[in-house]
């Protein structure tokens, strides 16, 4: 499965459920090469619509088809499947209760030299915002795979923030998944490192290099960001007394935002943010951008020893 990119682990999934289920629907907004599902027409052509470059016309037509007892999975890349629908999302998708599943492709770094205007950096915050969605992020191709019934099958709209490329398997192979439980990947007791998406593979690198430097970190792997899985959270910062929260989007509002206000609640603790520093993109290789916007695992584990001189 680690050589498989995420944009093909979605688009083999779809091609298996639509076999299966005639009600599932894929459209997208004239990126069905890059986002992987040109292949599905060529099986499924009256299900699988192009719309055009019109992002917030095919969330109407999600919502439309869904009123009517369809399934629609609709792609763009994310700025576009988010910020250019998002009054349709919210009024014509979760206003009026309907289930769609909307994915976003390459989120915050990983639109790599696609640049600033192709980054987005506050997709979670507003689709946090947004009543009733669920939001998913996958962090490595055989979770995704496994998460995929799930999320097809939750009773309200998704929202799935999902890198279309290679990313490294982070997860043990025989790991188990709930879409609404965080993963614990490693035990500590100093400091916890909190991350989504491709900042896990960099705190999981943090703890390493922490653990040279005698600092015990846990790592707390959140996939599904909304509903948080904030039991989880709370019992581990319980243990540590501090966090880092590490996420490819701005510290403002995402994943960030999400732990802040569940810990200012529950168990209010000191907190290092790991993310775009409340600022937009730029054009760069992946590297190159997660130093540029301290998102390195070297970004956190200074953070780490920032916020335990803090406890």
């Amino acid at each position: 499965m680690s050589e498989i990119v995420m944009r093909q682990v979605v688009a083999d999934f779809l091609r298996q459920r639509m076999a299966e289920d005639d009600k599932v629907v894929v459209i997208n907004a004239d990126l069905g090469t890059a986002c992987g599902t040109l292949s599905l027409a060529k099986d499924f052509p009256e299900r699988v619509l192009n719309v055009g470059i019109v992002e917030a016309n095919m969330a109407s037509v999600a919502a439309g088809l869904a009123s009517y007892g369809y399934k629609p999975v609709i792609f763009s890349f994310t700025p576009f499947a988010v910020r250019r629908a998002c009054d349709q999302l919210a009024i014509s998708v979760s206003y009026a209760g309907l289930k769609v599943v909307v994915v976003g492709t390459d989120p915050g770094v990983s639109a790599t030299m696609n640049g600033g205007t192709h980054m987005s950096v506050e997709d979670t915050a507003i689709m946090r915002a947004m009543p009733g969605f669920l939001i998913y992020e996958p962090s490595d191709c055989a979770q995704y795979a496994k998460a995929l019934p799930a999320i097809m099958d939750y009773p309200s709209p998704v929202y799935v923030r999902q890198a279309r490329k290679l990313t490294p398997p982070v997860y043990p192979a025989q790991n188990a998944f709930d879409l609404l439980t965080a993963d614990l990947l490693r035990v500590g007791t100093d400091v916890t490192l909190i991350a989504s998406g491709l900042e896990i593979e960099q705190a999981m690198g943090a703890a390493d290099a922490l653990a040279a430097a005698g600092v015990s970190a846990e790592v707390l792997g959140i996939h599904t960001v909304k509903p948080l899985d904030a039991d989880a959270v709370v019992a581990s910062v319980e243990k540590t007394g501090c966090a880092v929260v590490c996420d490819n989007q701005n510290v403002i509002g995402g994943l960030c935002g999400a732990v802040a206000e569940t810990l200012a609640q529950r168990r209010p603790t000191p907190l290092e943010f790991i993310g775009f520093p409340d600022c937009f993109g730029a054009v760069g290789k992946l590297g190159e951008l997660q130093t540029q916007f301290g998102m390195t695992a070297q970004d956190i584990a200074a953070a780490a020893k920032r916020v335990i001189a803090r406890k």
